[in-house]
């Protein structure tokens, strides 16, 4: 996995985005933000996912993280991006199961929700975490088949 992450947030997710940030930095990431500079001055979070999302679709960068009250909005967003496949993550389990099941490439994470400590466990857990991993064989081979139908859904859709 690459070590470099785009993320952001809008002020309801500042502070839980400026924890992850610097945890992630400390882990040796190398972090875009284009979010939220400072609390005083909070965007709005349609207008920082509609920046953070085109460069995962892209492909500039490999994953992202969204943070806003809920990580709803956010998700909501980030989802209508072709090769965006963003999930709301509460805790480790999800953010372990959105990467190996769903090949999610964006995490959202409420900050309203989410507390510091609990936000770098998920975002460390959803970073390290890679697609079909600890997975049965046959579930693998279903994952990957679903997988390349809902890239086929994208073509179908984005006219790709």
């Amino acid at each position: 996995m690459d070590k470099k992450i785009v993320m952001g947030s809008d002020g309801s997710g500042f502070e839980l985005k400026e924890a992850v940030k610097a945890h992630l930095i400390e882990e040796g990431y190398e972090v875009t933000d284009l979010g939220t500079q400072s609390a005083d001055q909070p965007r709005p979070y349609f207008e920082v996912a509609h920046e953070v999302a085109p460069l995962i679709s892209k492909g500039e960068f490999e994953r992202g993280i969204l943070i806003c009250g809920t990580g709803m909005g956010m998700n909501i967003v980030a989802n209508k991006y072709p090769h965006v496949y963003a999930a709301v993550c509460e805790n480790t389990y999800a953010a372990m199961k959105c990467r190996a099941i769903n090949n999610a490439n964006v995490l959202t994470m409420g900050g309203w929700i989410t507390g510091s400590f609990t936000g770098c466990d998920i975002a460390d857990t959803f970073l390290n975490t890679e697609f079909l991993e600890n997975l049965e064989e046959w579930r693998q081979k279903n994952l990957t088949k679903a997988f390349a139908t809902v890239q086929e859904y994208e073509r179908e859709i984005y006219g790709e």
